[in-house]
């Protein structure tokens, strides 16, 4: 029974569904059925029952689940003690402009200390204008950041969708709309990123259409061009845009993702750790 298949197992009883679970571990879904299949046969018994909506784990299913969770947590452990004591047990975190502030990172950090005492975390935060924060640079091993963006050779786990609206200037004749529609917005200028900027990132936070607007990189930028100059751009709904400014709904543009992205095929444990503790940081 090799780890690997456990954690094709996990993945399957975690998500109930087949093509979930491919998804969620960068491969097809035929390998995985076939794996799933294997260790069935080398068990001697049925783990999950397929149905036209999905899977359900078995009685037997649910016991190696549990069992294979904590045999592969021990795994994990044991590499990161191992490196703790090669002296490498270090985790680079890239975080996205002003994050990291808010409870759920608070929780991440709290259990992730926890888990990997011995860890030695290190933070690089980061602009609006790279949102993969350094991963394809190999300045960062795993990022806290916000899609869309392109995701060649990188793997990602959303952990929250946030909605989002305009940020105004306080005494904006739009400002004191319940909410807005981007139509509304058409003829104001935007704040905008740099020439460069990845097209995915940069067509979402202008709403999906070309702007004209003050180049920005930071979100105090961001704040300062609408402040000073009166321009308009997007931001996330629950931030407190700061004095003089305000933020209302727009009904339809779809939410911001929050995600956790690393590069396809690092197989570092305290990347898989982090992700997993991110899920449940998040999700609470």
């Amino acid at each position: 029974m090799e780890l690997r298949t456990l954690r094709y197992f996990v993945a399957v009883a975690e998500e109930l569904h087949f093509g979930r679970a491919a998804v969620r571990l960068h491969m097809s879904q035929p390998p995985l059925s076939r794996a799933i299949r294997q260790l069935e046969t080398e068990i001697g018994a049925t783990l999950l029952e397929r149905t036209s909506t999905g899977v359900a784990l078995t009685p037997v299913g649910a016991v190696l689940l549990d069992e294979a969770r904590a045999l592969l947590d021990r795994a994990d452990r044991v590499r990161v003690r191992v490196a703790a004591a090669a002296g490498a047990a270090t985790l680079t975190v890239g975080i996205l402009g002003g994050g990291g502030s808010e409870p759920g990172a608070k929780r991440l950090a709290d259990a992730y200390r926890r888990r990997h005492p011995r860890v030695e975390i290190r933070v690089r935060g980061t602009d609006l204008t790279d949102p993969t924060c350094g991963l394809r640079a190999g300045r960062v091993d795993v990022a806290l950041t916000r899609g869309p963006f392109d995701q060649t050779g990188l793997a990602m786990r959303e952990l929250r969708a946030d909605p989002v609206g305009a940020l105004l200037r306080a005494d904006d004749p739009l400002a004191h709309r319940d909410g807005l529609q981007l139509a509304d917005l058409s003829d104001r200028r935007w704040f905008r990123f740099p020439a460069g900027t990845d097209p995915l990132w940069q067509s979402y936070w202008n709403g999906g259409a070309p702007r004209e607007g003050p180049v920005v990189r930071a979100v105090q930028e961001c704040r300062q061009a609408v402040l000073w100059n009166g321009t308009v751009g997007m931001t996330l709904l629950g931030h407190e845009p700061g004095e003089g400014l305000t933020v209302v709904p727009l009904a339809d543009m779809p939410p911001s993702r929050l995600v956790a992205a690393w590069n396809k095929g690092d197989t570092n444990p305290l990347i898989r750790s982090f992700v997993g503790h991110a899920v449940a940081a998040y999700r609470d």
